[in-house]
């Protein structure tokens, strides 16, 4: 398969799951490369993403790994021979390819949960909403930078609304609640868009009020995605650099158990529900 020009997140993820693997079974780059016929600057681009693998070819490797994860394996090939082009390549080019890998993760996922103080999560904000927020950040973007900004955001929201959607959990801060991201009428309809969705089919929204004692999880916001196996699940954080797409096995167990710690820790949904009418009658 010829070399890409830029990877995407799931290629390069497929390609450090190979090295993962490789270096498990205790083999170097240039050893894994003789067995399967092929030179060390081939092997290292299919472990960097940048060149893809066939079906036969990934199955040789995980034999010579001696892998014997049957799920895992399967799961491998699907990422190796998955030839989908989705929506979000429509951007390419226009948008960061940090957005773009979002929505590849997405519509990929097997579930999915948020975790957020500051804002409302992406995938339950109104356009009014997104574009108050790309215009305070980026106030120097021409208008149609940001209208193709809010748009691809909205179209993210399909992975929630299609006829099979990814269960999806929403741990909601009341500061984010709170804060006004655009007019009173457009912080009204916000809210009252969370409460539409938190009634729609495998969405469950859930609120972390104020006054709750022996809080200190506000750093821990975050996107996660599951995997077809919890192996291949993913962290997304944004950071001072960018976005960050974690994917390391004690990190995402870290993760994990930070999601439920939070979760415990946050208002029943029906509890929650009440809680930001509540609000929206205050607006």
């Amino acid at each position: 398969m010829p070399p890409r020009r830029q990877p995407t997140a799931r290629h390069a993820r497929l390609g450090a799951e190979l090295k993962k693997l490789r270096e498990a079974a205790g083999l170097k780059a240039t050893e894994a490369a003789s067995l399967l016929g092929v030179n060390s600057v081939q092997m290292s681009q299919m472990e960097s993403g940048i060149a893809g693998v066939s079906e036969e070819r990934l199955r040789c490797l995980a034999a010579h790994y001696a892998c014997t994860d049957v799920e895992l394996l399967s799961a491998l090939v699907a990422m190796a021979t998955g030839r989908t082009r989705g929506w979000w390549e429509e951007y390419r080019g226009a948008l960061p390819n940090s957005f773009l890998d979002l929505s590849e993760l997405e519509h990929h996922a097997s579930f999915r949960w948020d975790v957020d103080f500051l804002h409302v999560p992406g995938l339950l904000q109104t356009e009014d909403y997104a574009h108050g927020l790309f215009a305070y950040v980026n106030p120097d973007f021409p208008d149609s930078e940001r209208a193709r900004r809010v748009e691809h955001r909205m179209r993210r929201r399909v992975v929630i609304e299609r006829s099979e959607p990814v269960p999806y959990t929403a741990v909601i801060h009341e500061a984010a609640l709170r804060i006004r991201v655009g007019s009173r009428p457009a912080s009204r309809a916000q809210l009252n868009r969370i409460l539409e969705m938190s009634e729609a089919d495998g969405v469950t929204v859930r609120v972390i009020p104020f006054d709750l004692d022996d809080f200190g999880g506000a750093g821990s916001a975050m996107v996660y995605a599951g995997g077809p196996v919890p192996q291949l699940d993913t962290v997304v954080r944004d950071g001072p650099n960018g976005t960050v797409f974690i994917d390391a096995a004690a990190q995402l167990g870290h993760f994990r158990t930070l999601f439920r710690r939070v979760e415990a820790a946050s208002l029943e949904p029906e509890r929650s529900r009440d809680f930001i009418r509540t609000l929206a009658k205050e607006l």
